[in-house]
Parts: C-alpha cells; structure tokens; sequence
C-alpha cells in the first residue's frame, strides 16, 4: 500500500466479498486510525407467489447399497414445497440458550413473523422467522449445526 494512500483497496475487497457470501447488509472494521465500512444497498424486490401445486404421492428409487465399510456422503436437505431456506451461511440453533426450549417443534402451529431459529454468523444472531402461517412438518436441522445459503432449513406446512 502506498504511503499517501491510506486505504487499504485489497482489504476493501475482501469486506465487501464478506458482506456478499454471509448475506449480511453492512460491516465496519478498525485497522489503527483507519476505519472502513462497507454497507450492501438491497433494493426492494417484488415477489407473486402462485397458490402451491398439490403434491403427489411417488415413492423415491431405491438407494443403492454402499459398499461395505464405506460411508455413504450426507447429502443436504432437498429444497421442497413449503420449505424455509437459509438466508445466509451461518450456524443454525434451535433454542436461544443451550437449556433453554426449542423456538419449534415438529408440529408446532407458527404466524407468519414468529421465531423459528438463529442463525449466527461473524458473532452475530440473525432470526429466521415464519414467511407465512402454518404447521412445521419437518426440521431438518439440529442444534449447532452449520448451513449453507439456500439450504433447507425447515418445512411449513
């Protein structure tokens, strides 16, 4: 970095780089007298969701058998009809303290807005709450768990 220059381009980059693969809107960062923030404008997006397609009964294939002694790879909860995907990566929990109960269940009735989980990442608690009323027919993650953008957090029936 030059000297005249005391902004630090590269780091500028990897700052914005951050914001973009968490999802978060904004970070800020000290570096002795400089300070840096770099903020995600998101512009409003309009969405029209059609009424869902009703879900017929198929049986899936049958799995292949692995070969004994190996492990079969975990494959990532498959995206489905009223299923809740990650905003963001992060690590998903399930309760807001570790003694504490479970925001949800299997079966619970949730609002649209209610708390469902949190997702936490660079040391922040992001809640993920219900984008429409219904009854939670699936987790499909566990307490601790780290995900991926997009995954499949949880269904709403």
């Amino acid at each position: 970095m030059p000297k005249n220059d005391p902004i630090d381009s590269e780091l500028v980059r990897e700052l914005a780089n951050l914001v973009t693969e968490t999802g978060l809107s904004e970070i800020e960062v000290e570096k002795g007298d400089l300070r840096i923030r770099v903020v995600r404008r998101l512009e409003p997006v309009s969405v029209q969701v059609a009424a869902p397609a009703p879900i017929a009964a198929v049986a899936p294939p049958p799995a292949a058998a692995a070969p004994t002694g190996a492990l079969a790879p975990a494959e990532p909860a498959r995206a489905q009809a009223g299923s809740v995907p990650s905003p963001m990566v992060g690590t998903a929990y399930l309760r807001p303290s570790p003694e504490a109960k479970a925001f949800i269940d299997v079966g619970s009735k949730v609002e649209a807005g209610d708390k469902l989980l949190l997702i936490e990442a660079m040391k922040t608690f992001n809640e993920i709450v219900a984008p429409r009323a219904g009854t939670v027919t699936a987790i499909f993650v566990e307490d601790g768990q780290p995900v991926e953008f997009g995954e499949a957090l949880l269904v709403i029936a």
